[in-house]
């Protein structure tokens, strides 16, 4: 999760024109980047036989591959390399991307044995585990509409367990890695962009992903490696893993540029709305009556919320929205 505060530019448009013109431009990269997160299911779906573990080492090591080479194109390799000289920054990062290895773990397995909509619940109710982290972790105080949104979330999470007889863990782990995976960015403001950011956290957790793959193809766990032995356009989707990772983050950075982070953090709920959408139209996954309760509750937490963070913008003109990389 990347948060990023509003400012200036001298180069911005300053005619009518010119705003509506980057305004229309900028929520069409912000539906874009959250659009192409809410349909990962979908993408993931496309690489079995492989299972979670083998999709996770794929997509760290061809992420790092892919921003590697953003960052010689783009000619920001040598800021890149000065950000390597910060030894703190660099830490920091490392416990970004293991926050963020095990989002990408557990969402990936949740695709793949069906628990898309459980899924799409974690990023529902992340927001406001984001509020529930900063009182909890920096000691922030909330306004009463955020206690409300809190409140409200428990009492879904509290219904969905007791119709499916056990807590929703794969929302909750979501919902708490991605939240944490924020806190710790946020230490890092916005001295690290998107790719170098990524090319940071991939960068600390591809020796893991490469054991990983060794173990798989030594042991055969999880139906070993099967990379390049299912067909050319699988090997090439699993490839294709690094590019949906990075582009989504180009597309958010892009819009955060060119839109009041307000209208940006409006959006972010097009990625679970279009991931639960995935679970129960297109893959016909089974919603009881306690989980649809449950999700109401959620959505209306998640409006309570998002009426706060509307009023909070218009008075501070300076708010925060954030990027999931699920």
């Amino acid at each position: 999760m990347t948060s990023t505060r509003a400012s200036s530019s001298p180069s911005a448009p300053t005619s009518g024109l010119g705003v509506a013109g980057a305004g229309g431009a900028g929520l069409a990269y912000a539906l874009g980047a959250y659009g192409l997160w809410g349909v990962l299911p979908v993408y993931f779906l496309l690489l079995a036989p492989a299972g979670p573990f083998e999709i996770v080492a794929w997509r760290v090591l061809f992420s790092l591959v892919f921003c590697a080479v953003l960052l010689v194109v783009t000619g920001a390799l040598r800021s890149f390399l000065a950000l390597l000289r910060q030894p703190r920054l660099v830490g920091t990062m490392g416990l970004a991307g293991a926050f963020i290895v095990v989002n990408w773990t557990v969402f990936i397995s949740a695709t793949l044995s069906g628990h898309v909509v459980e899924a799409a619940l974690g990023y529902f109710i992340n927001p406001i585990v984001t509020v529930l982290l900063g009182v909890v972790v920096l000691r922030e105080r909330l306004r009463t509409t955020q206690w409300v949104a809190v409140g409200l979330s428990a009492v879904a999470v509290l219904v969905i367990a007791i119709g499916a007889g056990r807590p929703p863990f794969i929302s909750l782990v979501l919902a708490f890695s991605f939240g944490l995976y924020g806190l710790v960015k946020k230490q890092v403001g916005g001295r690290v962009d998107a790719v170098g950011g990524l090319t940071l956290e991939t960068l600390w957790i591809a020796p893991f992903a490469a054991v990983t793959l060794i173990v798989l193809h030594v042991t055969g766990l999880g139906g070993g490696v099967v990379l390049g032995t299912v067909s050319v356009g699988h090997t090439l989707a699993t490839i294709g893993t690094g590019v949906i990772t990075a582009v989504p983050l180009l597309l958010f950075a892009s819009a955060t540029r060119r839109l009041p982070l307000t209208t940006v953090g409006l959006t972010q709920y097009v990625a679970p709305v279009l991931q639960f959408v995935v679970g129960v139209v297109v893959l016909g996954e089974h919603m009881s009556a306690a989980r649809w309760v449950g999700f109401a509750i959620v959505w209306v937490a998640s409006i309570v919320l998002t009426v706060d963070m509307v009023r909070a913008g218009r008075r501070s003109r300076r708010p925060l929205a954030v990027a999931p990389t699920a």
